[in-house]
């Protein structure tokens, strides 16, 4: 239609005809774009001396170095095109300007690490007056420190120690010890019974050590064990598990003053040598006759859970018949026994009211100690 503007009254342009020409132009006109864009190595020098960090010596490493577009990278691999001549003197001048420029790199940074020192040094100086702070160093439970006390000082009044199987049968928690079947002890409301069918408990007390014992020595001797022990107790002054140290002597001539003795000097070295302490009867089947010692509350006796005085220690002089089950004839040989319970004892020496504070883990607590 006349008046309009049609694209057919053009012809098209052939670019068919010219594209094989264009795509061989392309690689040179980049390459000649890249080679004019290069700056002169020489500059590089004056760029290392300037740089402050160590980022930026690794930026300018990068602009020469670069696997890809590196200065010199570009400027090795236009050897290529050169002719063996020059590519025989250019390549020599590369390698001199190559190993100048790394020296200068290397150089920077040496520069610069001395340089972060010595600002180090003057900015943020060590005064060697100031205390450090304190170190905290960790230490032994209470309870562990205190039964390594007790070994010490029995050790010293010519005790052996022994350890024994907290995994106890009936036999050695009970029967050889002369606790009769009815004895209240034996029921699943005090004691841990572990097997019905081989009729195993968590130990009650460390008393079947002196059993074990007794089967392996032969007297005279004197022994004590420390160690765990189960009961289903728990108030202030009870727990399911707490820890006991026991102890025996035998000997032809060892009589209920000896054990009286080794006891009051026990107490006063592991409690306080002016320890107010009292004797009274009591029955334990495995001893004859018993007694017990109490030890009085120190401090503010308002704050003890028991009154005035405490039980730590029940004794006595072991039983005959405890000696027959071992093969020990009573009518030659004699002596006594004793047991008491480690957390009482530091209740005392410490004025702790609760049991229970050895076994809560608190960090407040047991830095005391």
């Amino acid at each position: 239609m006349k008046g309009r503007f049609s694209v057919t009254a053009f012809p098209l342009f052939p670019l068919n005809l010219f594209l094989p020409f264009i795509l061989f132009l392309i690689p040179i006109i980049l390459y000649t774009t890249v080679c004019m864009s290069l700056p002169s190595l020489d500059e590089y020098i004056g760029k290392i001396s300037i740089v402050s960090s160590i980022e930026q010596v690794e930026a300018v490493r990068h602009e020469l170095f670069g696997r890809k577009a590196g200065v010199m990278t570009l400027a090795m691999k236009d050897l290529a095109e050169k002719s063996p001549e020059e590519r025989r003197t250019k390549g020599q001048e590369l390698n001199v300007l190559k190993v100048k420029l790394e020296a200068l790199i290397s150089a920077r940074l040496q520069a610069i690490a001395t340089l972060s020192i010595d600002t180090l040094a003057e900015g943020d100086s060590l005064d060697v007056t100031l205390d450090l702070p304190v170190a905290e160093k960790g230490h032994k439970h209470p309870i562990h420190e205190y039964i390594r006390k007790a070994e010490e000082v029995f050790g010293r009044m010519g005790f052996d120690t022994a350890s024994g199987p907290e995994l106890e049968t009936e036999d050695y928690n009970f029967n050889k010890l002369n606790i009769p079947e009815s004895h209240p002890a034996r029921d699943l409301q005090d004691t841990f019974w572990v097997s019905s069918l081989d009729r195993t408990v968590l130990r009650t007390h460390t008393s079947p050590m002196q059993i074990r014992y007794m089967e392996e020595k032969k007297p005279p001797f004197r022994m004590i064990c420390a160690g765990k022990v189960y009961r289903k107790d728990s108030d202030a002054t009870h727990s399911p598990m707490f820890h006991q140290i026991e102890g025996l002597m035998i000997g032809k001539t060892v009589s209920l003053a000896n054990m009286k003795a080794v006891m009051e000097t026990a107490v006063r070295e592991l409690v306080d040598p002016n320890v107010d302490f009292r004797w009274r009867t009591g029955y334990f089947p495995f001893v004859e006759p018993g007694l017990e010692m109490d030890l009085r509350w120190r401090g503010d006796e308002s704050k003890s859970r028991e009154g005035r005085w405490l039980e730590v220690v029940g004794c006595g002089m072991v039983h005959p018949q405890v000696l027959r089950n071992v093969g020990i004839d009573p009518n030659e040989f004699q002596g006594f026994a004793f047991g008491f319970g480690v957390e009482r004892m530091l209740m005392i020496r410490h004025q702790i009211p609760d049991l229970r504070s050895f076994f809560e883990g608190d960090l407040r607590f047991l830095r005391q100690f």
